[in-house]
């Protein structure tokens, strides 16, 4: 009896338990769930220790969830799972902007500012505007697109992670394109930084050799009535780790350069002075009615 537990009469007993699951999706994933796990299990043969140190492992880590830090999205960036998931769902849309990962800073809502403000007042770095417009696949603009913008510091720390060094809403932004879908705003160079490593995903990281590092990146959330919202980065050229993203988050087409302009009069146009850096990022949105 059991080596047949073991084998397949026990998946298949778990399998037919959500037979009558009213949702029919919901009874494919559970159904294709404990197919794969229990082959991983019969796969591995864990010992009844290492089986309680991975459900210790999933406890600490939903433990170590708060209001503003997931360390569950965390534990999936490092899996290389956030980003498959991104990737199945960009072969839908090839013809927008790529997607990424969310990242486990997306915690707090960005404050409202008007285009051509900086989304880092507080930080100290390279003085820097990003540009770009949110058009759709067929080079329209998106008026009024609602444009989510956050990033860390020059010292590779987000606001919710520097309580009392930054007030929250530092380095994020929410502004709306204009009528021509274009957006601009200022912002300094963010620095590459470690994902955090105080907890479970860290203690993984350790025993597997692994370095925690991100390269530089600024995060976008695009989104406007009649479109598919879009969750994505632009990536700092030359930035330090930008092949070997510690949550494989990294597409060619992200990576921007952030050139170095000295004209005094382009500056002006921008509210800076020169010499500053300029990124430009145009984004294309999926229209639900392609779908």
């Amino acid at each position: 009896m059991t080596s047949d537990l073991r084998g397949r009469e026990l998946t298949e007993q778990v399998v037919r338990s959500f037979a009558e699951t009213p949702d029919p999706r919901l009874r494919q994933v559970l159904e294709s769930l404990a197919r794969h796990l229990h082959a991983f299990v019969n796969e591995v043969s864990p010992t009844i220790e290492e089986w309680e140190a991975g459900i210790d492992f999933l406890t600490r880590t939903g433990q170590t969830c708060t209001d503003v830090r997931q360390e569950f999205i965390l534990f999936s960036d490092v899996l290389g799972v956030s980003m498959l998931v991104e990737t199945i769902n960009d072969a839908e849309t090839p013809d927008a902007t790529d997607s990424t990962v969310l990242g486990p800073f997306h915690m707090v809502e960005s404050p409202a500012r008007a285009l051509g403000d900086d989304v880092s007042p507080q930080s100290r770095g390279e003085t820097t505007v990003v540009r770009g417009r949110v058009v759709d696949t067929t080079g329209r603009p998106v008026p009024g697109a609602v444009i989510d913008v956050w990033q860390a510091n020059a010292e590779g720390f987000y606001d919710v992670q520097q309580s009392g060094v930054q007030e929250v809403g530092n380095g994020r932004g929410l502004f709306r394109a204009d009528e021509e879908g274009r957006f601009w705003f200022r912002t300094i160079i963010p620095a590459h930084y470690p994902i955090p490593t105080d907890g479970p995903v860290g203690e993984l990281l350790v025993a597997t050799r692994r370095h925690p590092y991100r390269p530089a990146h600024i995060h976008f959330i695009v989104d406007a009535p009649g479109y598919r919202e879009l969750t994505t980065h632009i990536f700092v050229a030359g930035s330090e780790y930008i092949d070997s993203d510690a949550v494989f988050a990294v597409k060619d087409s992200l990576v921007k350069s952030f050139e170095p302009v000295d004209s005094a009069e382009l500056a002006a146009d921008f509210g800076v002075t020169a010499p500053f850096r300029l990124a430009g990022f145009d984004i294309v949105l999926h229209t639900e009615s392609e779908d």
